[in-house]
């Protein structure tokens, strides 16, 4: 694809990223979900001591989509890889692969440190992902199940000491 380059995420990409982030949720019926902001994007995403990456898709210099990912480990298989917390692609750009191309730069970059493995979650009402993931090889796994803990229960349960050795 002619004029499609593939870079990390600049600060100034800040408000494209979380615009991104709400397309997602639009796309999944869930914006209203989406808490975060382009100023929580900007501060927990580049720094001195960032909580996540990000890859920017452009085309001919017009932001055509984005992977927003970090790392992480499996002692399992003894290796680093990386987990895709979001992916999309502008309405505009769809069916150009701009997704795929994301994650096989995403792919290249794990394997070039070390690493063996991209993972993520999709949602379950998703199907059209779900479908994209599978077409290019990234498979849902059935002996995984993702738990998760938000909100005033996780402070709740963070604020409890059962334990005061800790």
């Amino acid at each position: 694809m002619t004029g499609l380059v593939i870079r990390p995420a600049r600060p100034d990409d800040a408000e494209a990223i979380h615009a991104a982030l709400m397309g997602i949720g639009e796309t999944v019926g869930e914006a209203h979900k989406i808490k975060s902001t382009p100023e929580d994007i900007r501060r927990d995403g580049f720094g001195e001591r960032p909580h996540f990456s990000t890859l920017i898709a452009e085309i001919d210099s017009e932001f055509a989509g984005m992977c927003l990912y970090f790392p992480i480990y499996s002692t399992w298989m003894g290796r680093s890889g990386a987990y895709v917390q979001d992916l999309f692609v502008d309405a505009k750009f769809r069916g150009l692969k701009i997704g795929e191309q994301l994650l096989r730069a995403l792919a290249r970059a794990v394997r070039d440190q070390g690493g063996a493995y991209i993972e993520l979650a999709v949602d379950t009402g998703n199907h059209a992902a779900q479908r994209f993931y599978e077409r290019i090889g990234i498979t849902h796994r059935a002996d995984d199940q993702v738990h998760r803990i938000t909100g005033d229960t996780f402070f709740t349960f963070a604020d409890r000491d059962n334990n005061k050795g800790i």
